[in-house]
């Protein structure tokens, strides 16, 4: 059975080309941690949803699933939608671990790259 996956969800646009920089995340990750299937996810207008994502994981034979939200500030999508998916997620597949990580934006980590890249 296959380790914990990890789904990096981010808020989607209706230009395709605005999902470069999250490819470019999701790229490093996967050399990083192959064996957690990694994969983007996106909140509206681009495929796959959180929904889909979820079941392709668990479709992968995933029983623990992390999402990290790709989101910089704690808007009403991170703070409404995105809880709701999650529990409508396990609803749909009992026995699946699905957690929620911080949103991006609330790591220090984070903070301290944008703070060095505006001073830069």
């Amino acid at each position: 059975m296959p380790g914990p996956a990890l789904i990096l969800f981010a808020h989607g646009a209706r230009d395709a080309r605005w999902t470069a920089p999250f490819e470019r995340v999701l790229e490093r990750v996967a050399r990083a941690a192959p064996e957690r299937s990694p994969m983007l996810a996106y909140l509206e207008f681009i495929a796959p949803n959180l929904p889909s994502a979820i079941a392709q994981q668990v479709a992968r034979g995933h029983r623990s699933i992390r999402i990290v939200p790709l989101f910089l500030g704690q808007g009403g999508h991170v703070r409404a939608d995105v809880p709701r998916l999650i529990e409508a997620a396990r609803a749909a597949h009992p026995g699946v671990a699905i957690e929620l990580a911080r949103s991006a934006g609330e790591d220090d980590g984070v903070v301290d790259a944008l703070a060095a890249f505006a001073l830069r």
